[in-house]
């Protein structure tokens, strides 16, 4: 090395002499700047740059703008050539020369000298010398910081973008010199994305051809973080240039780059990041991509964050038929990405998320149910994972629930009449999947929906109900309270209890029991406004039929018995007002009475359950009330079940095991509560004794015949409608109807439904004779015409040869013989026939 070194001094001492000899015997005809230059190198390169030469250089440079890019060409072709050579120490001065003339002259003609600057960066680039990399960079970085006075149509930055995103992804051996390396390739593309982003002449660094090697080689460098900081002391015994590493870097240049991103460019800026992940298997462990999606949403434009959930969105429709855990870390991605960007703006196609959600959601369901990524065919190549199909929809509902979150008020019941829209359920006109398979997705659909809905509604709080819960909303929720499955039931109920629940009472009932002093819950209880009356009003009789249809049940779990008892203490607590309080006294009271009476035949613990609830939120609304003669009898009821009956009580029933009694049939009046005893003690109150004396009955609707449950009030009406069909003295015997405010309701009701149906029988008339063709009004009318024509013919006939009896006299309907036919005029002709 040492022999090296000398030769190449030697030749370097040979060429100066010659140089200078050149110099004096031609030095009038080389140009002054060629000599300015010249004189900036020492003899010996370890001398480094000399100083008062260069100020020369620059003040000619300052003087002589023009002469500026025969400078840097005559500069640039000394540095060719001595890195041919491998003279460095020449490099490292025509370098430093190079910089300095860069930032003294800012004038119009340094566009030229640009030029002969970046051809020269670019031929230390290309050395495979990491130093000659790195000084290069460091060039190049300084020559960024530079606010140029004038713009540049011609200079491309390709091969910069190109160089420095190689150095980014260094493999060298050295492990110092490969972070040295990656660092100056991550300063590199910083530097140039300050000088290109803001300026519209330059190259546009938003194209994807640079995009795509700018942020993956960024992410590439981030992929380390963790290691280089469980290898790193801690930031607080470490200086700031210490504690830097390349993803540190990395980040920072991330952030930058998208902090300038403008609307347009953001997804140019998020799909590199999408097919990076995608491409390294990053979605799995998905800790690097919820990083990486953290340090996007917080570095862009808030008012962008949507385009951002946008481009997420499509991502995962495109990874529809990826595999579980993939889809399922996208989806974590996205609600990660969704509570942030709550802050900035939630775009103008908020149901959108959501329906892709639920499309993503009701595939997952069909992929586990036949095993296959085609639903038209069972079995496919790729195996299917149910567990890990489960953990995706997890992690789609998780999802939805937090993205709705973030949303306003009225954003999110729009959210949920959405969801509930799509739940299956069975209606008059429609039918579910007929089939196993069919009743098998339709099934998971409905539950994994109201698992969804469910965690829309957790933390929901509205001061109106009515808006809260509309009509179209509750009928559809209630509807699904009334199917078989017991899962869908309790589904329903908590996601009553969510709606109602707004003071956060509804932890304090999760456990049923029979509480001597309730003050010890600290409950929050608010007047009942005037909104929650008319909404109670309106909806009260329909929540009290599905909850005593849903205690019937067979199926029926200690999780049901819980829900019906903290939605029946909610509604008392956040709805209630005297006529809602008697209202419920008699529904417990119903409930009481059908596990006595048992026509249903219900399993024995659900007869206790029933009791243990009755009593249960007896002692609650007792005290609720503070009606000292109410409180005294329930609390005598449940003093004597204590002692005598103790698997009438919560803590018997509602035990890790139950106790339970078969003697359920011969209960003694004390250890029941009594309507007439309780009807008495709150009439002396106030209350209205008439409506507690009396028994509740359900109101019976079509939803029973959906729901496949006959009920005994079906029963009796349809066999008393055919015995007054089929009895001759029918008119004679029909009893007096009773004339009661229901009764006058629903003819007001009745009678403004038929004049709808009138009203929209004359229009669709109308609009048929102005629209329809004329052969067909044609048509019709001579159809009508002949149907009269006969009608006409058969009264007529009637009339004037009457039929003959076989006493020789007609009989009329009561058995009495009559001699002659009815008149024309008096008889009561067809609708059809009357004009």
């Amino acid at each position: 090395m040492a022999c090296r070194r000398g030769l190449v001094d030697c030749t370097a001492a040979v060429d100066r002499h010659i140089c200078n000899g050149v110099c004096g015997c031609c030095g009038a005809l080389r140009p002054r700047y060629k000599r300015l230059v010249d004189n900036i190198f020492p003899e010996d390169p370890e001398d480094g740059l000399v100083k008062t030469n260069m100020e020369k250089l620059t003040f000619y440079a300052l003087s002589a703008p023009e002469k500026l890019d025969r400078i840097g060409a005559y500069l640039s072709e000394k540095l060719i050539r001595d890195v041919s050579r491998h003279r460095y120490g020449y490099v490292c001065i025509a370098m430093e020369a190079l910089d300095q003339l860069l930032m003294a002259c800012h004038c119009q003609s340094i566009n030229l000298f640009v030029e002969s600057f970046l051809k020269m960066v670019a031929k230390l680039l290309e050395s495979e010398k990491p130093d000659l990399q790195i000084l290069g960079t460091n060039s190049f970085v300084k020559f960024a910081n530079i606010e140029e006075d004038t713009p540049s149509y011609h200079r491309s930055y390709d091969f910069f973008v190109s160089r420095f995103s190689e150095m980014c992804h260094s493999s060298h051996d050295d492990l110092d010199v490969r972070t040295k390396i990656r660092m100056s390739g991550i300063k590199g593309l910083q530097g140039v994305v300050r000088k290109t982003v803001n300026d519209e002449l330059q190259a546009n660094i938003w194209d994807p051809q640079h995009m795509d090697k700018i942020v993956p080689s960024l992410l590439f460098n981030l992929q380390h973080a963790e290691e280089a900081e469980s290898r790193s002391p801690s930031p607080l015994q470490t200086s700031e240039k210490e504690k830097e590493s390349p993803a540190e870097l990395a980040e920072r240049c991330l952030r930058e780059l998208l902090g300038r991103a403008a609307y347009g460019n953001i997804k140019n800026a998020i799909k590199p990041v999408l097919i990076h992940l995608d491409n390294h298997s990053l979605w799995e462990p998905k800790t690097f991509a919820i990083r990486c999606f953290k340090i996007i949403m917080y570095s862009i434009q808030p008012q962008h964050s949507h385009l951002v959930i946008q481009q997420l969105l499509s991502h995962l429709d495109a990874n529809s038929k990826s595999a579980a855990t993939i889809r399922a870390g996208i989806v974590e991605v996205l609600s990660e990405a969704a509570v942030i960007a709550a802050s900035g703006s939630v775009g103008p196609t908020v149901l959108e998320v959501f329906n892709t959600l639920l499309r993503q959601l009701r595939l997952s369901i069909d992929y586990a149910l036949t095993g296959s990524y085609d639903s038209a065919i069972a079995g496919g190549t790729k195996s299917i994972k149910e567990h890990e199909e489960r953990m995706f929809q997890e992690a789609v509902i998780k999802t939805t629930g937090s993205f709705a979150s973030t949303l306003p008020t009225y954003q999110r019941s729009e959210v949920m009449l959405f969801i509930m829209s799509k739940v299956p359920l069975p209606s008059l006109h429609h039918s579910l999947d007929t089939g196993k398979a069919g009743e098998n997705r339709s099934r998971l659909t409905q539950i994994m929906l109201l698992k969804s809905l469910l965690q829309v509604s957790t933390g929901f709080q509205c001061s109106n109900m009515l808006t809260a819960l509309p009509s179209s909303f509750l009928d559809r929720l209630l509807s699904a309270a009334l199917m078989e499955d017991a899962e869908i039931r309790l589904f329903v109920l908590q996601i009553l209890i969510s709606f109602i629940d707004r003071h956060g009472n509804k932890h304090k009932f999760q456990t049923i029991s029979t509480l001597g002093d309730i003050s010890i819950l600290k409950l929050k209880v608010d007047k009942c406004s005037r909104q929650d009356t008319v909404f109670m009003k309106k909806h009260s009789q329909q929540l009290y039929r599905h909850m005593f249809l849903t205690c019937k049940e067979e199926n029926n779990g200690r999780g049901h018995y819980e829900a019906l008892y903290g939605l029946l203490a909610l509604i008392s607590i956040e709805l209630a007002n005297e006529e809602v309080v008697v209202d419920l006294i008699r529904l417990v009271l119903a409930m009481q009475e059908l596990a006595q009476v048992n026509e249903d035949n219900l399993p024995l613990y659900n007869r206790c359950a029933l009791y243990a609830l009755g009593a249960a939120y007896l002692n609650l609304i007792s005290q609720l009330t503070t009606v000292p003669a109410f409180c005294q009898h329930i609390h005598e009821v449940i003093e004597m079940r204590q002692k005598e009956a103790p698997y009438l009580l919560p803590e018997g029933v509602f035990a890790e095991k139950p106790r339970l009694s078969r003697n359920l049939d011969c209960l003694g009046p004390e250890i029941l509560f009594r309507q007439s005893k309780i009807s008495e003690v709150l009439g002396g109150s106030g209350y209205n004794s008439d409506r507690l004396s009396t028994p509740y009955i359900p109101q019976l609707t079509d939803e029973d015949r959906l729901s496949k449950r006959k009920s005994i009030g079906e029963t009796i009406s349809l066999q008393v409608e055919v015995e007054s069909r089929n009895s001759p003295e029918k008119e004679e015997k029909a009893p007096a109807e009773e004339i009661t405010y229901e009764t006058l309701k629903k003819a007001i009701v009745d009678s403004v439904a038929v004049e709808e149906q009138e009203r929209e029988r004359r229009r669709q008339v109308v609009e048929k004779f102005q629209k329809a063709p004329f052969e067909e009004i044609a048509a019709h009318c001579g159809a009508r015409a002949t149907l009269l024509q006969s009608k006409l013919n058969q009264i007529f006939e009637i009339t004037i040869r009457p039929p003959p009896s076989p006493s020789g006299t007609i009989t009329a309907a009561y058995g009495q013989p009559q001699g002659h036919s009815i008149p024309v005029y008096e008889m009561k002709f067809p609708d059809l026939c009357v004009y």
